[in-house]
């Protein structure tokens, strides 16, 4: 079947056959579908859905387009752990949950994406530190994963490589937020670098690709269900997106800001939480242990240094400076204009349009509009206010690194408008919404 016949079936709402499905896996790597072409179905898929058996069959014919990884021979594989994020902006629980991982004696070999849409990914935050290696050869990913614990890195060429070209189209046609799609890119990826534990922080709110609770748990049950059919101990866990997490967004401030909860200095509360719910989450079911145990765990490597010194450990083997928790305020210096945000109102924050924050972030370099395009990397938020913080023209709604004085003219007031002040405080709520197993 040519490929315009696939699209013009899927776009008239019909269900694809697992040959059809495999056909455009298939198209997407060895060119017989055009970039038009890829870009038209996945508009068709995101208009009209997808079964739960075409997705199944997405799924599979993404991984099977590819090599998978097996661990068998160098480790033991039932230890093979990983999380993935829906994303959303300031998200940063990878960097600092794979290092936590490997002190608690897991292995996390962690395939990651680069940014989608207003989000900015966790393959570009490594990308930020000098040196990392974020695309190394399969045997120089397995032999990190093997010897430290964990390794971050992306896609190689040969490991799913039909959802990395239809990944890079999704962010650029205005698909990303594609139920079947999301499901089958996340999920390829994980099978095919052979996990045996996997939980899924699936985002919700104004920051996210899921605006409402129930879109969150669509997805989540979907993943969960594809996951538990591919063999794997699986969880995903719904959580609060309506403001940035932690405090900062932009690609290197995030390193720093990781880099600061791993050595113990600085823990956002937010962020605190989440990262350990996630972690529990793994511990809990790769070791089958209780949440208090899984939560003594993770204080203990924290406190005694050794997830920190994973961290430094996985990126001196891929390539970044062995010291680097000694010299990262150098080697990570924010080279940028640098200046506070303020507002000329009183009272408590109510609200923050966080898609907008991070639509600025890429306006100002700090992401990509289409694929070919430069990160700037300095580009970024320090110091950013929450929901209920207390707020005067004293007051900064955040830091902002910017490349000059004239752009951040151009976003200042952009920024304030992402900040809705009302004279109410704000009652606590939840950062972690369900849990769903």
């Amino acid at each position: 079947m040519i490929p315009q016949e696939i699209i013009r079936k899927k776009r008239d709402k019909k269900a694809l056959t697992k040959e059809e499905i495999f056909l455009f896996a298939k198209g997407l790597t060895d060119g017989s579908f055009s970039d038009p072409q890829i870009a038209a179905m996945s508009m068709a898929i995101f208009s009209n859905g997808m079964t739960p058996e075409e997705t199944v069959n997405l799924t599979e014919a993404m991984t099977a387009s590819g090599d998978t990884i097996d661990w068998s021979s160098i480790l033991d594989e039932e230890l093979v752990c990983d999380k993935h994020s829906t994303g959303g902006v300031g998200d940063k629980t990878s960097i600092i949950l794979a290092p936590i991982l490997a002190a608690c004696g897991l292995y996390v070999p962690m395939i990651s994406g680069r940014g989608l849409g207003h989000t900015g990914g966790t393959l570009d935050k490594f990308d930020s530190i000098p040196g990392y290696n974020t695309q190394p050869d399969l045997e120089t990913f397995k032999k990190v994963v093997k010897e430290v614990g964990c390794a971050i890195i992306g896609q190689t060429d040969n490991l799913a490589p039909a959802d990395k070209k239809l990944y890079s189209i999704r962010d650029i046609v205005g698909t990303v937020e594609s139920l079947p799609l999301i499901t089958s890119s996340i999920l390829s990826k994980k099978i095919a670098s052979g996990l045996k534990t996997l939980v899924l922080d699936v985002k919700v709110g104004n920051g996210s690709f899921n605006s409402t609770i129930e879109i969150a748990r669509d997805l989540s049950n979907s993943l969960v269900r594809v996951a538990k059919g591919a063999g794997l101990k699986c969880e995903a866990i719904i959580t609060d997106m309506n403001q940035v997490l932690g405090k900062t967004a932009g690609h290197r401030l995030e390193i720093l800001e990781c880099i600061n909860f791993l050595t113990n200095q600085e823990k956002d509360p937010r962020l605190h939480n989440i990262t350990y719910e996630l972690v529990a989450s793994i511990l809990m079911m790769a070791q089958n242990i209780s949440k208090e145990e899984a939560l003594k765990k993770i204080d203990t490597v924290i406190s005694n240094g050794e997830a920190a010194e994973k961290f430094e450990k996985m990126v001196a083997a891929l390539g970044g400076d062995s010291n680097i928790l000694s010299s990262y305020n150098t080697q990570l210096q924010i080279d940028a204009f640098k200046k506070d945000i303020y507002i000329q109102q009183s009272g408590y924050v109510q609200k923050i349009k966080t898609r907008d924050l991070g639509l600025v972030l890429i306006e100002l370099g700090g992401g990509r509009k289409q694929v070919t395009d430069k990160i700037n990397f300095n580009v970024g938020y320090d110091n950013v206010l929450s929901v209920g913080d207390k707020v005067d023209g004293s007051t900064p709604l955040l830091t902002l690194y910017c490349h000059s004085d004239k752009d951040f003219e151009n976003v200042e007031k952009k920024i304030e408008e992402c900040f809705l002040i009302g004279d109410d405080e704000v009652a606590n709520h939840s950062d972690i919404y369900e849990v769903i197993s």
